[in-house]
């Protein structure tokens, strides 16, 4: 790890943002050009001293997940990206995987959907990027671990996750999944983390299993979802799939048609979702 390097590095790139480069109000008149540190911060999901140690040149050795969250919260080029893991003394994911770095305008296409859910969705089902909507709406996963960021594994794996949608509906959304999977897996002949992905669903049960050998193809498209939030409640949305350069990233929009009850209730997520943010992240770590 070079810390005097890789605190030159992320102040650089700090202060070549403007608060519209990642979806910030300008706010009050500022002293110096560039993001604060606490925006930094709160666009990686750390707090601002663990920030702040890191730039001082006194910090831990960041995790590779947490060094990814700071590449996202800094709009990295993939280049960028690399030069940042090898700083901070890990090899950089490799290239053209499910977990692709996504690219800062796909990032400043988030931000600008600040009354909208939208997240970038890899061809297997990895959540790559959130905006804050769409954390409230679903929860957070873009900054989990591959296990917690995966769609498809999470429906498998943990009951609680079905809770969002209704009952009469869960069929079917296991069948796209596995379909949608099924596809990807045909595109992508030999991909190891495709291959521990598939083998971890086999072993959550016979209900993956099942879908798996029927061998259903779909690719994901847009449609209707109905989400059954906690806290404001049923939402029918429109699902919006947008395919990114390569065909292996997916934007998916959400969106509600004016004047209904749950574009309402979108309304009342977005002022959710704000509390939840301004409320702060977890001390020392990007990943909850």
């Amino acid at each position: 790890m070079d810390r005097p390097a890789l605190a030159d590095f992320l102040t650089r790139r700090r202060a070549g943002l403007a608060p519209a480069d990642v979806g910030l109000p300008p706010g009050a008149r500022r002293r110096t050009p560039g993001l604060r540190r606490e925006e930094v911060a709160q666009l990686a999901g750390l707090s601002v001293d663990y920030y702040a140690r890191l730039e001082q040149r006194r910090g831990p050795q960041p995790s590779p997940q947490l060094v990814a969250a700071l590449a996202r919260a800094l709009r990295l080029t993939e280049d960028e990206r690399d030069h940042l893991f090898h700083l901070a003394g890990h090899l950089p994911p490799r290239r053209h995987t499910p977990l692709t770095h996504v690219r800062p305008g796909l990032l400043l296409i988030l931000d600008r959907l600040h009354d909208t859910p939208a997240q970038v969705v890899s061809d297997v089902g990895d959540v790559l990027a959130q905006n804050p909507m769409a954390a409230a709406l679903f929860g957070e996963a873009a900054q989990g671990q591959p296990e917690q960021r995966n769609v498809v594994l999470r429906w498998f794996a943990e009951p609680a996750v079905r809770a969002l949608f209704p009952a009469e509906q869960h069929e079917e959304m296991a069948r796209a999944h596995v379909a949608h999977l099924r596809a990807a897996h045909a595109a992508r002949p030999g991909d190891a983390h495709l291959g521990r992905l598939v083998a971890r669903l086999l072993a959550t049960g016979e209900e993956f299993a099942a879908h798996w050998a029927r061998h259903d193809v779909a690719v994901r498209r847009s449609g209707r979802k109905t989400v059954l939030h906690p806290v404001v409640g049923r939402l029918d949305l429109d699902c919006e799939v947008l395919a990114a350069a390569g065909q292996d990233q997916l934007l998916l929009v959400h969106t509600a048609p004016p004047g209904t009850v749950s574009a309402e209730r979108l309304e009342l997520l977005r002022v959710v979702g704000r509390q939840q943010l301004d409320a702060g992240p977890v001390e020392g770590a990007a990943l909850r």
